[in-house]
């Protein structure tokens, strides 16, 4: 099997040309122009300090065959010393500078990537791995850092090398342009690892994302794999993962390893040609020791440069590669796109489906010419089996998929004319796993409007029972739920997930209401905040309890995408169809286990 087997482009991804990445760099960068100048001052300053330093040695041992005093050989050692002390400074102010206009500059591509990642509908994570997202956001954009610290230290060995070709050339002309015509080679050697480098790479990052993935995806579901002693299996997908990942960056490593030996081979060989001609030339008389000793000085300083930049393009490709993944996440087009952007002050709650055809997958339509209204105020009750559209009709009145064709409006309204957060407010979502976020009850609460009090908090929670399932927490508000709310339990996550819409105070309200067993007391008291609820919201209640079906106004009935009864639970009882056939299968149970256990809350 191939080493790059399983690490193919996420579908979003796209291909940058170098001018393309070089011109987005440059636009990340505009925000610290004064800083790039000070930096390209100091690179500058740096470059001369480094290219002069060979000519001062050189001037100076000159002296020393005139006048060889101690004096004039320890002024030469000071003067060295010196300058190796000036350069130090400016090169630690030039990357001090540096780190700060890089951090700047991460951190607003680091912010801009993370701003994408949550602006994306569902759809996109329904399609891509959110560690392999996380991943771009994190590893990728500090890749990116590392490559403008390069670009930055070969701009100053470039500057230094121009100096150096000026000098070389007063040397002795003929030398110089031997050694530039022997230029191309270097670069036609190196240039051969460009694709492979770019490549390997690019796949090591996927690898990477892999491994980053398999760990956040382990992590999440740990209590479940740990219930069905799962602990061997999900170390085994995770080694398997690091395995590819070890395999693949050695591989990686084993290329790059590559272009320093063969770019040190190609340097000595050409100082052994410029030793060789230069010391004829000497024996010619065509040019001085001294001036002869100055050249190879200065070709060292002059090579190492032209090397560097061949040798650090495979750490330039690994750059280029992080700055293309980030930005391909910047760039994916969303699926969910608004056609006007209208504020939307206070909802009345009035939903119409026009003729609404939906689909996941081109192949698999789930809606087809789907047509219901929901007045203002409403409360309906989805039942029906799995796959029937409940949830894609709680899902496209959010807003989190977009529909193929039709029409969805609330209030009169297109859907797709609104502000996205401003229609957001105005909905209420509790989903079947409520999540909450580590943090306190109080913080999960007020979550939708973080200006909510404590006083306004207590107040709406002493009105689910009197306020007593606060007592069964052992802090009250400022208990900590823990991750997920891994410290409450089901029942306790769905009423403070039920109490975060209470003190939102949503004009519609959305609940995919959960299938875990409670106590009777707990289910007694969901009831409650669900008619607290249900007193001022248009509702869509995709029901599994009986309780909650006979509290709503209307009661549909689903089956492949489409309505097949409606009606309130009598109605629908006393027609005996499919509901009724759902009630004596599912429901019925359900109704005298609810009336025992209403019996029971009672007695107590």
């Amino acid at each position: 099997m191939s080493f790059f087997a399983g690490l193919g482009a996420e579908k979003y991804d796209r291909q940058y040309t170098d001018k393309e990445l070089t011109k987005r760099i440059a636009g990340n960068f505009s925000s610290q122009r004064k800083r790039m100048i000070y930096i390209s001052v100091l690179v500058t300053i740096v470059a001369l300090i480094s290219a002069t330093t060979p000519m001062i040695i050189s001037r100076a041992l000159e002296s020393l065959e005139t006048r060889p005093t101690i004096e004039a050989t320890l002024l030469i050692g000071g003067g060295v010393f010196m300058i190796g002390v000036l350069n130090w400074g400016i090169n630690w102010i030039r990357r001090a500078i540096t780190a700060r206009a890089i951090g700047d500059v991460v951190l607003n591509l680091r912010t801009s990537a993370f701003r994408a990642a949550a602006d994306h509908d569902l759809s996109f994570y329904d399609k891509f791995s959110s560690g392999k997202i996380v991943s771009r956001i994190t590893s990728d954009t500090k890749d990116f850092g590392q490559l403008v610290t390069i670009a930055t230290d070969i701009s100053a060995q470039l500057i230094q090398a121009s100096i150096l070709a000026f000098v070389l050339f007063n040397i002795d002309w003929q030398l110089t342009i031997l050694i530039i015509l022997y230029l191309p080679i270097i670069f036609l050697v190196t240039s051969q690892f460009r694709k492979a480098a770019r490549k390997v790479t690019r796949n090591g990052m996927r690898a990477m994302a892999d491994v980053n993935a398999t760990i956040k995806e382990t992590v999440s579901g740990i209590s479940v794999a740990k219930n069905f002693r799962q602990e061997m299996s999900i170390f085994e997908t995770f080694d398997s993962a690091n395995q590819d990942s070890y395999r693949v960056n050695v591989r990686r490593g084993f290329i790059l390893s590559l272009v320093f030996p063969i770019l040190n081979a190609l340097g000595g060989i050409a100082t052994a040609i410029m030793v060789y001609v230069g010391g004829w030339s000497v024996m010619r008389g065509g040019v001085t020791a001294a001036a002869w000793y100055l050249f190879i000085l200065s070709l060292n300083h002059f090579l190492f440069p032209m090397m560097n930049l061949s040798a650090f393009w495979a750490q330039i490709q690994q750059g280029l590669s992080a700055a293309e993944r980030v930005y391909a996440l910047i760039d994916a087009e969303p699926n969910v796109l608004q056609e006007d952007d209208r504020d939307i002050e206070q909802a009345q709650g009035k939903v119409r489906f026009e003729n609404i055809h939906f689909a996941y997958t081109p192949s698999e339509p789930i809606l087809t010419s789907f047509n219901l209204l929901i007045p203002p105020g409403q409360s309906l009750a989805l039942v029906g089996h799995t796959g029937a559209g409940k949830s894609s009709i709680a899902k496209l009145i959010a807003r989190f998929y977009e529909f193929q064709s039709g029409k969805l409006t609330v209030d009169g309204l297109d859907i797709r004319s609104f502000n996205l957060t401003s229609y957001r407010r105005q909905l209420g979502i509790v989903s079947q796993v409520p999540f909450l976020f580590s943090g306190t009850v109080a913080e999960n609460i007020r979550y939708a409007r973080p200006e909510a009090t404590e006083t306004e908090i207590l107040k709406m929670a002493r009105k689910i029972g009197d306020g007593e399932w606060l007592e069964t927490l052992p802090d009250g508000l400022n208990s900590k739920v823990g991750e997920r709310g891994a410290r409450l339990s089901m029942g306790q996550r769905q009423l403070v997930a039920l109490m975060r819409v209470l003190v939102q105070n949503p004009a519609i309200f959305i609940l995919d209401e959960a299938t875990a067993s409670i106590d009777p007391f707990t289910e007694w008291q969901i009831q409650q905040a669900l008619n607290l609820i249900l007193e001022n919201t248009t509702s869509i209640l995709i029901a599994h309890r009986l309780s909650t079906i006979k509290s709503a106004d209307k009661i549909l009935v689903m089956e492949n995408g489409g309505i097949i009864e409606e009606g309130n639970h009598d109605n629908l009882l006393a027609q005996k169809g499919h509901y009724a056939e759902l009630y004596n299968t599912y429901f019925r149970h359900q109704s005298l286990a609810y009336v025992e256990r209403q019996g029971a809350v009672l007695r107590e």
